[in-house]
């Protein structure tokens, strides 16, 4: 029953997700590039984000304060297994995701999506006026985020393994889940492929296209690995930090606050743009078209110009994810991504090594999912990725371990009090067994 479930609602969440993002693709180009264009601007101003990003803050501000849900987590304490979003919350993520990807903040979708697919999921169920248990509405909600996230990191075993990394599945409740959600995200990618071609858009999933040849690793890419995997942790933990910091000042002042993250983001681009010379757009949104751009117009970037970018794209990132709504992988992929074009610039490192190597290092560092950092980095590249996986582990490993040395352990909850445990929409959170699929 639970495989004719998620086989079922694969096919309408998967063609939600792909709604939802065109629908922010679009956005991005009318008001980035049409809106500018019908106002008399031959090109789009180095200035323009930083009043579309104050835009921006004055309307997820509001949704988050008064919208049940509180517009999603907040994605500056990372990925929260809270089991599925209750239904009336889904208008609130939906929005604040919607104007934050839209408008240029330096966040990615994959969080509002797993949301949306998993929400989705139980108010389908709850619409067949049928009593379930607690256990199967949380499969068929995880096999709803399954179904959302399919072809957006690339593949389905990519969502696959964010999502069982993320609610720390395992044991004989890891199979009733995986089952279910890889038959959900498998239908989901049929539908994203078919909407992609009848439509035109394509598939919005990651993809990097004409990745240069990578040499076998040897032992100066194999210090290089250790080093990178040192420094994606110690980035991390800076934008990790000052993200929480930010978060605390934004939420007792919600409004202005976030209005003000805005222009910052805005005025950050538009700092970049003027220093380098390239595109604002480098800074904003979450990276994830931008990583292909990148790579192949690598030639154009001095090493200079990659660290300015680096930097600004850190700080915008971490002002982003304390005040609005997103996930954290795509701005953290990019960022390792030009970090490691940037030391490639320097003797004993390839090109598409530095990028592998950068990209499993920070997502590591970020996400604190080991596995999933290195498929990401080694699927990202094709054949090329096999080459240097070798390298890309070594990477991942040490950023991993770092990170959860700089990072404090979470304070632990009181034991007294069970009903703590539970989310705000009545259903397990993360500590609860029902309650472990993935949001």
């Amino acid at each position: 029953m639970l495989l004719l479930i998620a086989a079922v609602l694969g096919i309408p969440i998967s063609a939600a997700a792909f709604g939802f993002l065109a629908l922010v693709n679009e956005l991005q180009s009318l008001t980035y590039t049409d809106l500018p264009k019908a106002l008399g601007f031959h090109g789009t101003p180095n200035w323009w984000p930083v009043p579309l990003l104050a835009v921006a803050g004055l309307l997820v501000a509001p949704i988050i304060r008064y919208l049940p849900g509180n517009g999603g987590h907040e994605p500056a304490r990372g990925f929260v297994a809270s089991g599925p979003t209750p239904t009336a919350y889904l208008p609130g993520v939906t929005l604040a995701a919607l104007v934050s990807l839209s408008l240029g903040a330096v966040i990615g979708p994959e969080a509002p999506l797993i949301a949306l697919g998993s929400g989705l999921a139980v108010a389908a169920l709850r619409l067949t006026r049928k009593s379930f248990p607690k256990q199967a509405t949380a499969v068929v909600g995880s096999s709803g985020s399954f179904a959302a996230i399919s072809t957006l990191l690339g593949s389905p075993l990519l969502g696959a393994f964010l999502l069982m990394e993320m609610s720390g599945l395992g044991g004989p409740l890891l199979g009733v889940v995986l089952v279910p959600g890889l038959l959900a995200s498998g239908i989901g990618a049929l539908i994203f492929t078919g909407l992609g071609s009848w439509t035109g858009l394509g598939t919005y999933s990651l993809v990097l296209p004409d990745v240069p040849h990578a040499a076998e690793p040897d032992v100066a890419e194999f210090g290089w690995a250790l080093l990178i995997g040192v420094a994606a942790a110690l980035v991390a933990a800076g934008i990790r930090w000052l993200a929480l910091h930010l978060l605390k000042l934004v939420e007792p002042r919600r409004l202005p606050a976030t209005v003000l993250a805005g222009v910052v983001v805005g005025v950050i681009a538009l700092v970049y743009a003027e220093w380098t010379g390239h595109a604002a757009s480098g800074v904003l949104y979450s990276g994830q078209s931008g990583l292909g751009p990148l790579l192949e117009n690598s030639a154009q970037y001095s090493a200079g110009a990659l660290v300015v970018l680096v930097t600004c794209k850190a700080v915008a990132y971490s002002v982003s994810l304390s005040a609005f709504r997103g996930g954290p992988v795509f701005p953290s992929m990019f960022i390792g991504a030009a970090g490691g074009i940037a030391l490639s610039h320097l003797p004993g490192l390839g090109e598409t090594a530095g990028l592998a190597m950068g990209v499993g290092a920070m997502s590591a560092a970020m996400l604190k999912f080991p596995m999933v950092s290195v498929l990401l980095a080694t699927l990202l590249l094709g054949t090329q990725g096999i080459t240097v996986m070798p390298l890309v582990i070594v990477a991942v490993v040490v950023s991993y371990v770092l990170t959860l040395r700089l990072t404090p352990p979470p304070a632990a909850a009181p034991a007294a009090e069970p009903e703590a445990s539970r989310s705000a929409g009545g259903e397990p959170a993360a500590g609860d067994e029902g309650g472990r699929a993935s949001r």
